[in-house]
């Protein structure tokens, strides 16, 4: 395959952290990286002077928020995880248990849902964590002025869709405060996994209180109040974060650590030259050390629930035809991008919903829904010109591919551009656009033919697969069918878990025959930790976990 000849022009980067759409920033090259190796160095090394024990790790990037409703991805996520905690915390085995409710009550329907808030649960302030607390956060979130791209996780909440919507009022919404520790929660429709929901960071509180008197309290380290096992200490913007051991945390005792030191490092190979020196704890392996590393005794390798793939913009021509975009998908051969291009392991995506979603009957979900697209060029081929003809064409209209900034998406970019040539004789150009920009035009379905990530917020496999009914806020395709929106309904509310199931095998079949959206590669966890370091936990499906980290001195 042609492919082959672009293997040593292909330096793609991956970091777990990228999974959540988080890209580079252009101006975050060696240079600057190496700028923030020196400056970054002082605190960390001051703390541990003093005898502290200081986790150094890596963030790649600025935070985009730690309001826990705005900042939706993995650089903000893993940090808020550590800083605030919800009402359950994923526990050693990946499961919901107590966080800052010890305990919980759930109505014989299963639509209600009483929690009780810790006594002993408080602000880094020393305020108590109340219920009030969580009904601000989640009133909060779906208030439509926010414009929390985390609001469609609420919906399973009476009331919260309309309210989002503009079509209800936040009293309309069932999250009431009936005393200081004790929270209630309707729901529309019984929702197993509504424990594990609560899990995601943007159903963390936040202390009423100090937002109301200031509405940018999470901007900075010392305005920002934290409920879990660590505070922010320091932020220095776009440059480093200082964590601290939270005194004030119910659960403090368990907590090893002293603080945890934050580096902004948006390079593989600088990142690892830093885990090499010492001044990084844990690291991702660069692709083209991937065969040298991958089998070392200090590898952690894990499931991570995600998929990388590549959105097909229906309004726009050629891609109102399905055809045609069926042909795109059966020419690109997934194994040789997952082996060649991303390394570390990572699995080629023959179907949308990821590995690791265990069924009624005990299986894994992609094991019994199968391989849906594959790679098939002479079925491409004839894919492609039944498409054309459908559409009258003559020749293809220009197709544009768009990518968010990053070694490896560009590496991966330039890959399917290649196969789609050798396999269609499609000339595709290329454009990468800024994280921001490329969002906010994607959202807009201002691009054509784009790349797109997707990290689970809770471990069910409705979660993706919820992305693509009509509307929704993570469609982005211009896509509609109220057929696929039927089955994704009847996929959240049935209550018979066999019949559910069925429901999201038969939608995730239909999403493959539609074809929108053009599955590549699934993630996994990839990372390098130092001897001395022990008790991350690094969930399949969730954030990794600080509370029980340790170093040895």
């Amino acid at each position: 395959m042609r492919m082959k000849k672009f293997l040593f022009m292909l330096l793609a980067v991956f970091t777990v952290a990228v999974l959540a759409a988080c890209t580079a920033n252009e101006e975050a090259g060696e240079e600057a990286a190496a700028d923030a190796e020196v400056d970054d160095a002082t605190e960390a090394d001051a703390a541990e002077e003093s005898g502290e024990k200081v986790l150094r790790m890596n963030n790649l990037e600025e935070p985009t928020s730690f309001n826990p409703s705005i900042g939706f991805d993995a650089v903000s996520w893993d940090p808020l995880n550590n800083l605030m905690e919800g009402l359950t915390r994923l526990d050693e085995d990946s499961t919901a248990q107590p966080g800052a409710a010890e305990d919980w009550e759930i109505s014989e329907d299963g639509l209600t849902y009483t929690f009780f808030i810790r006594e002993d649960a408080n602000w880094s302030n020393g305020d108590p964590v109340t219920a009030e607390d969580f009904a601000y956060a989640w009133k909060y979130m779906l208030d439509p002025e926010t414009a929390s791209p985390a609001a469609f996780l609420g919906y399973f909440i009476e009331g919260a869709e309309a309210f989002n919507n503009g079509e209800g009022s936040a009293d309309d919404v069932a999250v009431t405060a009936v005393d200081e520790k004790t929270l209630e929660v309707k729901l529309e429709a019984p929702t197993g996994f509504f424990l594990d929901l609560l899990t995601n960071p943007a159903f963390f509180p936040v202390n009423h209180q100090v937002a109301e008197e200031n509405p940018d309290w999470h901007t900075e380290a010392d305005t920002f109040v934290a409920n879990g096992p660590f505070m922010l200490e320091s932020w220095d913007h776009d440059s480093e974060m200082m964590f601290a051991k939270n005194e004030e945390y119910w659960d403090a005792e368990a907590v090893k650590l002293d603080k945890v030191h934050f580096a902004m490092v948006n390079d593989t190979n600088t990142q690892y030259q830093m885990f090499e020196s010492g001044e990084l704890h844990t690291a991702s392996i660069p692709p083209e050390l991937s065969d040298e590393l991958i089998d070392g005794d200090n590898v952690f390798i894990g499931d991570y629930g995600g998929l990388e793939f590549f959105r097909f913009n229906v309004t726009e021509e050629p891609f109102q035809n399905k055809k045609i975009r069926q042909a795109f998908a059966y020419a690109i051969q997934r194994e040789d991008i997952a082996e060649y291009v991303v390394k570390n392991g990572v699995e080629p995506a023959y179907g949308f919903v990821s590995p690791g979603f265990t069924t009624p009957s005990g299986e894994d979900f992609r094991d019994v829904n199968g391989d849906l697209v594959s790679f098939d060029p002479e079925r491409a081929q004839s894919l492609l010109e039944e498409g054309m003809a459908e559409e009258g064409y003559d020749e293809l209209p220009p197709v544009t591919l768009s990518y968010n900034t990053s070694d490896t998406n560009k590496a991966v970019a330039e890959t399917i551009q290649d196969m789609l040539n050798e396999n269609l004789g499609v000339e595709v150009e290329l454009e990468n656009q800024e994280w921001n920009v490329f969002a906010e035009a994607q959202k807009n379905l201002e691009l054509q033919f784009s790349r797109s990530s997707f990290i689970n917020d809770y471990s069910d496999p409705v979660n993706f697969l919820e992305s693509f009914v009509t509307d929704s806020y993570m469609n982005r395709t211009g896509w509609s069918n109220e057929e696929y929106d039927e089955l994704i309904e009847k996929g959240k509310t049935e209550t018979d878990e066999e019949k559910r199931y069925e429901y999201l095998y038969e939608a995730e079949k239909m999403l493959a025959e539609e074809m929108i959206a053009m599955p590549v590669r699934y993630y996994n966890t990839v990372v390098l930790e130092a001897d001395e370091v022990s008790g991350i936990l690094r969930h399949p499906v969730g954030y990794f976990d600080l509370k029980y980290a340790d170093l040895e001195q």
